[in-house]
């Protein structure tokens, strides 16, 4: 039986070059191992005008950052230049367009209130502080590379393509040093300390924050209250929760004001006079019974002349 031999690794796996980079030895891995980074022109369902210019790199190691990627393509695969890097579930200025689903994130305090900004992108206000000095990705992840042009991408791809073909050795990080915050135990030590910032940091975005959600809150009342003062253009007024506040209920609602306090006036200076009120009604008590003796006088007068005065 003849020995089992290892298989070579391919120089393509369908559309993707495989490049094979030397990680460091380390303290928690003391020997060397090799990671196998896939690159391609990205070729994404929708594409934008950024396309042409972009590689989509898969099987990123889980410490990459952008420095990373910008020295490896600067170093030792030709001196192409990158304008930005996208990484699997961040989003870069208005959205990344790419192959990859959105990374699952776990829960997760929420960090602030979203506004507009004037060139119509969406901002985040108040934001907390981080409480990472460093970003991890998972296993596998992807990101979406930009260059400065498109020969500047085909040449990424085509010294990527030279370094494979030549098996010439690539070192992860080379070149990076003591640029990054470390990791390990020191990672999260520091994040134990980044996680209770000082008072006035959560002032400043408490203030912050509240003050987005007020604004918001006055531009939703002002608008809800326009949508029910104004006919749309079939004349119809909307019906917005809260009731209908329109013109004419105004005026109706102010004239009803103005009669409540006239009664109340009104009825304050009757109780102001009230004795006078008293006499007056004596008064009129009176006249009616003078009245009303005067009456009875004239019938009995009239009953006695009844007999006593004769027809001619």
């Amino acid at each position: 039986m003849a020995p089992v031999t290892a298989a070579k690794t391919p120089w393509t796996v369908h559309d993707f070059l495989v490049l094979p980079l030397r990680i460091p030895a380390q303290k928690s891995l003391p020997r060397e191992a090799t990671h196998y980074l896939y690159l391609r022109a990205n070729a994404p369902k929708v594409p934008t005008e950024k396309t042409p210019r972009e590689v989509f790199a898969v099987n990123v190691p889980i410490d990459t950052t952008e420095l990373h990627i910008r020295s490896l393509f600067a170093n030792q695969l030709g001196g192409a230049r990158i304008e930005s890097v996208a990484f699997e579930g961040a989003r870069v200025g208005k959205g990344i367009s790419a192959p990859v689903a959105p990374a699952k994130q776990g829960k997760k305090r929420k960090r602030g209130i979203e506004g507009i900004d004037e060139d119509g992108a969406v901002e985040e206000v108040g934001l907390l502080p981080d409480v990472w000095d460093r970003e991890l990705h998972r296993s596998g992840g992807t990101a979406v590379i930009t260059f400065v042009d498109k020969p500047s991408a085909d040449l990424a791809l085509k010294e990527a393509k030279k370094a494979i073909k030549n098996k010439t050795e690539i070192k992860w990080a080379a070149g990076i040093g003591n640029k990054l915050p470390p990791l390990g135990s020191a990672r999260y030590l520091t994040h134990h300390r980044m996680r209770y910032p000082d008072h006035l940091t959560l002032q400043a975005s408490v203030d912050a924050f509240m003050g987005a959600f007020a604004a918001q809150e006055d531009a939703r009342t002002k608008m809800l209250a326009r949508q029910r003062a104004e006919p749309d253009e079939d004349g119809f007024i909307t019906v917005t929760r809260g009731g209908r506040v329109g013109p004419a209920r105004e005026e109706a609602a102010k004239a009803k004001e103005e009669e409540l306090k006239k009664r109340e006036k009104d009825r304050i200076k009757a109780d102001f006079y009230r004795f006078q009120v008293r006499e007056q009604k004596k008064e009129q008590a009176k006249d009616l019974v003078k009245a009303f003796e005067e009456d009875k006088r004239k019938v009995e007068e009239m009953k006695r002349r009844r007999g006593r005065i004769r027809p001619e």
